[in-house]
């Protein structure tokens, strides 16, 4: 039998991303540091454990003698939902299949293993596994197949799922891993798990094959993200539940206390704490428990760092497609929702009637917790009038003053063992055209006035990171839940990290100036990007310096909000 702490374990991580889990970098997923902690719990030292990302091995090709030479090697991978992508790009069938073929060890594929989902054919794909020529290929929980695998000296496992116990320890004994990512330690989120099932059951999500939610205690994630910031991570997003507002009650109720617990115990962890966002909040909770909800959104907003995100599932605002579909809410108690998440997250750090970690500057930032919505098309029902349902709701929210962070439209991808699964790529297929001109229009009419009024100018995005150039411009995002993407004039170097204020709007980005801006040192570009600064005033202000303040320059423009320190 082979004896564990003389294997060499090589895992190569493909990405994930699933509705409530990010992997693609600058986000690591839990799935290779839950299996590396599984590894380690079966005998194996965690020095006889590498860790690649996909792109690490497309950069350097000398890494594959990893994969070839490696007695056990694991792939981790798969996407079901679609996306685009700037930090990374997800592995292909064809690469994953490379792998397979390199390793003259064992190989083991686990994740949610799912290829084939670009955006605009989601709802079309085969939505079925492969085993891409791999030894083994892990139907249920990856780390625990993993685990499994060792303990049976590489002879086989059967599928299952890790339970709490064993959660708890492999957590916290994988944060090692992620010291080995490319983007360690400067640009590098850690995900967060703190449950898996849901209490409702949708048609077409597949959170519910894992049951009832399950709940990890907040010493158990406490104590995870106390490994993870050993390990130089300073960034984490609560992304892998179904609900967040229903940590550690029932699976419907808010436990106010447990999140206090929670958001508290991470905040005493990470010292140098950069980025606490999440994910997932079911506006059914808030409309069933207003006051509790309340309170709950007030313990997150209080802890967190400005910028985060509430994604909320509404799905669809007609009524029609959310009652074949099981939905949870209607457009109106979802509008009640938003509201309630505007009044108690909505606030900026420095608004005196608000407590929150002081930034000790009154610099306008982000708001600190906002809804965002997303929207699914090709769902059971749909209909032509679908679109004007959901279009009009978005205008609702736009009417009333109210914000919201970002606006997810996207088409269903039918899953097996979903109630979708017959009937998800055929309603996609026959409205692929209509949802274009539908998705256009919204960027056009609610995105960007949304976007104005979220961060208008001079507001301040913290420590962008610059990763590429297009057009004479250099772009870049701040770490967080769906941040947003900022470019600056001119080709500034990459990976290098600035604060940016905010000058203008696209429809899902923004342009900026790096914060603060010396009137005495800046570029033409960054002049004329200025608000109230054209091409004449920015010569005139070059012509005339050196200022001792920015109410010395020429012009009419209100320069303060720039340039002050």
């Amino acid at each position: 039998m082979t004896d564990p702490a003389t294997l060499d374990v090589t895992i190569v991580d493909g990405y994930v991303d699933e509705p409530a889990h990010f992997g693609v970098p600058p986000y690591i997923s839990t799935y290779p540091r839950y299996t590396a902690g599984a590894l380690v719990d079966a005998g194996v030292p965690p020095e006889r454990i590498t860790y690649h990302t996909i792109d690490a091995l497309r950069e350097d090709r000398s890494r594959w003698l990893d994969v070839e030479r490696a007695d056990l090697m694991i792939y981790l991978g798969g996407m079901t939902v679609p996306g685009k992508y700037v930090g990374g790009t997800p592995a292909e069938p064809d690469e994953v299949r490379e792998l397979a073929w390199t390793a003259d060890g064992t190989s083991l594929m686990g994740g949610p293993i799912r290829f084939g989902v670009g955006e605009e054919n989601a709802g079309a794909q085969d939505m079925a596994r492969d085993d891409l020529d791999f030894d083994f290929l892990a139907m249920a929980d990856v780390e625990a197949a993993a685990h499994d695998l060792v303990a049976s000296g590489l002879e086989g496992f059967e599928d299952r799922y890790r339970d709490n116990d064993e959660l708890d320890r492999w957590a916290e004994a994988g944060a090692f891993v992620v010291e080995q990512h490319p983007n360690h330690p400067d640009y590098l989120i850690a995900e967060l798990e703190t449950s898996r099932g849901c209490a409702y059951r949708c048609s077409f999500c597949t959170e519910p094959m894992y049951g009832d939610p399950d709940f990890r205690t907040p010493d158990s994630v406490v104590s995870e993200v106390a490994a993870l910031a050993d390990a130089g991570v300073n960034d984490y997003r609560i992304g892998r539940q179904a609900d967040i507002l229903a940590y550690g009650g029932d699976g419907e109720a808010p436990n106010p206390d447990a999140l206090r617990a929670l958001y508290g115990g991470i905040r005493e962890a990470v010292p140098d704490l950069g980025t606490l966002h999440l994910d997932n909040m079911n506006p059914v909770t808030i409309v069933d428990y207003p006051e509790q909800s309340r309170e709950a959104i007030r313990v997150i907003a209080e802890h967190n760092t400005p910028g985060d995100t509430a994604a909320f599932g509404l799905e669809s605002a007609d009524p029609v497609v959310q009652e074949e579909n099981n939905l949870l809410v209607d457009a109106d108690e979802c509008l009640e929702a938003v509201r309630i998440v505007n009044e108690e997250g909505g606030w900026r750090p420095g608004d005196d009637e608000r407590v929150g970690p002081s930034t000790g500057d009154d610099v306008e930032r982000l708001p600190k917790l906002l809804p965002g919505i997303n929207l699914l098309h090709g769902l059971k029902g749909e209909r032509e009038e679908t679109y004007e349902h959901n279009k009009r709701f978005l205008e609702r929210v736009l009417e009333e003053g109210l914000m919201l962070r970002r606006i997810n439209i996207r088409q269903v991808m039918a899953f097996e063992g979903t109630e979708m699964a017959e009937t998800g790529a055929d309603v996609a297929r026959a409205n692929k055209q209509r949802f274009k001109r539908y998705k256009s229009a919204v960027r056009e009419d609610v995105d960007q006035p949304m976007l104005e009024r979220v961060c208008p100018p001079g507001t301040v995005l913290e420590d962008v990171h610059f990763e590429y150039h297009q057009d004479g411009k250099t772009f870049g995002r701040s770490l967080g839940t769906y941040a947003l993407l900022v470019a600056v004039p001119g080709e500034r170097e990459l990976g290098t990290v600035t604060d940016v204020a905010v000058t203008d709007h696209g429809y899902r980005s923004v342009t900026g100036v790096p914060y603060p801006l010396d009137l005495n040192a800046a570029s033409m570009d960054e002049l004329r990007a200025l608000p109230g600064v054209g091409s004449g005033t920015a010569g005139d202000i070059v012509v005339n310096r050196p200022y001792e303040a920015p109410s010395e320059a020429p012009g009419d423009a209100d320069l303060a909000r720039f340039t002050r320190g």
